[in-house]
């Protein structure tokens, strides 16, 4: 019989990564076969899209692990997340983990609050100390159930890999493989700042695939991982963008929009909604297109943020006003994220062609640091980080200022790096529109030198190299 690897796709993210790149068509060469583990509500419907030979899907019983979260000492439970999130080494920058600290005491009540006190006496140890960090992530081990021993009996993995190293509901998967079951497990980074943002593994993970030696020090120095059970192998979701296969031709893309082709494209790609309003880089790039402000006519495409269409009052509310804003002011269009489906929702690969052609046709990309500054520069297109404070927070909510978070690790090495720049308010926006359009290559070496630090490889065969290293921790 053929070995078997178990992958957990529970994220929109992770289902690009592992079935619309060479991963999984890799493995299935190799002579394994692939078992992927989803959202229960979308087997049926990926089976339909991606199914071939030697390629199975199952439930990932979503719903029993977050059962098994909430009844099965939930406190403890969530400590520990806490801790493991928090924790990290002070030997790598940590901007965005202290943002993520600030934003439990601003939503802490009650006992939470009295205890955030203790917690964050223990994360200054674990910040300084190596022994206080592992505590955490062994104490985190006693909390394993049995939610696929039946999937484990029926195919015997060899290998199990998971999106990440046990910073979501693929914990529990990757506790049980490894301490009920004894198979190997690994994982891989589908994010560009998860080495710097989410901290220590909350699963024990026997090796880890990372973007760039850039992930491969914060893994090492900032979480403790040995660095010979690191593999460097790239980004597999990006391939498409390296081989333009998903690129739409220009006038296609257009027509789908209504776009006028006379006139300069921006475009912009709503982001860190969770931590700040976005509508006032919106309406600061509506008012310069349609008062014709800028140095060439021009006009705004907006991609609304998967988070607008979540059952959160205040991302509805924004995304109601953008609407709103592109029926009022001329040459202002809005792009809707396509849904996956299930509790997957709308982070998905299902318009990657509307995501590339879009980043491929604007004369300027427009975001708040996103990873689109990196998938941007991938395209050669020049880009702008639109960081203009909101004049009021979130209602009731943690809330930061864009003008402040450029201390973030990914944040800061764009920056650096002179791929793009950056526009803190509307004058200092329009000066730098005006200087992409009119020198679009000036930043171009920057824009490469930057992709490469960050990708490593840039050839499209990041899947292929992943897929042969998972293939051979599976023994194939």
């Amino acid at each position: 019989m053929s070995r078997t690897v178990f992958i957990s796709a529970d994220h929109g993210l992770a289902v690009v990564y592992f079935l619309q790149s060479d991963v999984v068509p890799t493995l299935l060469a190799h002579g394994l076969q692939v078992v992927v583990l989803t959202d229960d509500a979308l087997t049926q419907r990926l089976a339909q899209r991606f199914g071939r030979p030697g390629l199975h899907f199952e439930g990932l019983r979503l719903d029993r692990a977050r059962a098994y979260f909430q009844r099965h000492n939930y406190r403890a439970q969530w400590w520990l997340d806490f801790l493991r999130r928090a924790g990290a080494s002070n030997r790598i920058p940590l901007g965005a983990v202290e943002s993520y600290i600030q934003q439990v005491e601003y939503e802490a009540r009650g006992r939470r609050r009295a205890f955030l006190q203790l917690a964050k006496a223990y994360v200054a140890l674990m910040r300084r100390f190596r022994w206080a960090r592992q505590a955490v992530v062994r104490a985190q081990w006693r909390y394993t159930p049995d939610l696929y021993r039946d999937l484990f009996a029926r195919y015997r993995p060899s290998l199990v890999v998971a999106s990440t190293p046990g910073w979501r509901w693929d914990r529990y998967l990757l506790r049980e493989a490894r301490l009920r079951h004894r198979v190997p497990t690994a994982a891989v980074i589908v994010g560009w700042d998860n080495t710097s943002s989410y901290s220590l593994p909350g699963a024990p993970v026997d090796a880890l695939n990372v973007w760039s030696a850039i992930q491969r020090r914060e893994a090492v120095e900032g979480s403790d991982w040995d660095p010979a059970r690191i593999h460097i192998g790239g980004i597999p979701s990006y391939d498409g963008y390296f081989t333009r296969r998903w690129v739409l031709p220009r006038e296609e893309y257009f027509r789908r929009h209504g776009l006028d082709p006379t006139r300069k494209l921006i475009a912009y790609a709503a982001s860190f909604v969770t931590f700040a309003p976005n509508y006032p880089n919106i309406a600061a790039l509506a008012r310069l297109v349609a008062e014709d402000r800028l140095a060439y006519p021009a006009q705004l495409l907006v991609r609304l943020h998967p988070n607008h269409f979540m059952e959160v009052p205040h991302f509805a509310a924004e995304r109601e006003r953008v609407l709103d804003l592109a029926r009022r002011l001329p040459h202002v269009h809005v792009v809707k994220p396509v849904p996956l489906g299930g509790s997957l929702g709308y982070y998905s690969g299902e318009d990657m062609d509307e995501k590339s052609s879009m980043m491929a046709h604007a004369d300027v990309f427009t975001t708040v640091y996103s990873t689109m500054v990196v998938e941007t520069a991938i395209h050669d297109t020049p880009v702008v980080s639109v960081c203009l404070d909101a004049p009021e927070p979130w209602p009731g909510k943690f809330t930061l200022k864009l003008s402040q978070i450029g201390h973030w690790p990914t944040h800061s090495r764009f920056l650096q790096s002179g791929a793009g720049d950056v526009a803190y308010n509307e004058d200092d926006l329009q000066a730098a529109l005006n200087r992409a359009l009119a020198h679009p290559d000036e930043k171009a070496a920057a824009r490469r030198a930057f992709v490469a630090r960050e990708t490593t490889y840039t050839d499209g065969r990041a899947g292929q190299r992943v897929g042969a290293w998972l293939a051979r921790l599976a023994g194939a």
